[in-house]
């Protein structure tokens, strides 16, 4: 493989910093200029990741060619170029579809959209792809999980996911607030709460059941405090809420691939 990117932004540092952190690394790297503080920094940090003069220059010298640029310009950037019949390109864009991304890299016909996350340069978290494609299975296997779907609608759902991260943090930043506001040092706050989330996090990896719901059971105890929390928050709409957000960001997503 010989990877290329268009566009250099954070997800595409994300890849290339999860890439060549794992042992079989030899995968070399051309970078769009785009980004340039990025781009440079890349190709000081790791010998076999280069700059390329425009993003002409990536598309050929490269097979795998990994469009990671704003939405707002795709449309633009991608027209521009000159793509070959043999590219294997691999969308990061999430709110083009497959469809708009084929009609703009003609004529390449072997296109996948793939949804890593920033956590990837840790070789963390997981990567939707669709359609299956066992090279990109490959790829985005070495850098964390890999979910493949061949449906186009289990694809977008599963993107809503993504939405939520800023949401967690801030419902960590609330208890975090709350106990800061009670005199607990900014270090002990924090160093509890991360502690305690980070193992939380580990509670469905030995679970039977695929759902979530038995866990918060679990931790419920009839009368405790989880309890109280748990029928609090449940009377007072917050998770209806945060279904009814759900749907929104579906309803944009595919709105933007209308």
């Amino acid at each position: 493989m010989k990877l290329g990117f268009i566009g250099t932004g954070a997800l595409t540092s994300a890849v290339v910093c999860g890439l060549k952190s794992h042992a079989d690394n030899s995968v070399p790297v051309l970078l769009s200029p785009r980004s340039q503080q990025i781009a440079a920094d890349l190709a000081s940090r790791y010998r076999d990741v280069r700059v390329a003069t425009d993003n002409q220059a990536v598309l050929d010298e490269c097979d795998t060619i990994m469009l990671a640029v704003r939405p707002q310009v795709a449309r633009e950037i991608l027209s521009a170029l000159r793509f070959r019949h043999g590219h294997h390109v691999v969308s990061l864009i999430a709110t083009l579809s497959r469809e708009d991304i084929t009609g703009l890299v003609s004529p390449a016909t072997r296109i996948t959209k793939a949804l890593p996350m920033p956590m990837i340069a840790q070789r963390q978290g997981a990567t939707l792809i669709y359609p299956s494609d066992p090279d990109m299975a490959d790829f985005f296997g070495r850098l964390g999980k890999v979910i493949a779907t061949d449906d186009t609608d289990e694809f977008n759902a599963l993107s809503v996911v993504t939405a939520t991260f800023a949401t967690y943090f801030k419902y960590l930043d609330t208890v975090y607030g709350w106990l800061k506001d009670r005199g607990v040092a900014d270090a002990k706050a924090s160093d509890y709460i991360a502690t305690i989330y980070k193992a939380l996090a580990h509670a469905p990896d030995t679970a039977s059941d695929p759902g979530f719901m038995h866990l918060a059971e679990e931790y419920a105890t009839l009368g405790g405090i989880n309890e109280q929390i748990l029928r609090e928050l449940m009377a007072r709409g917050m998770f209806d809420a945060l279904a009814e957000s759900l749907s929104g960001v579906h309803r944009r997503i595919l709105a933007s691939q209308s």
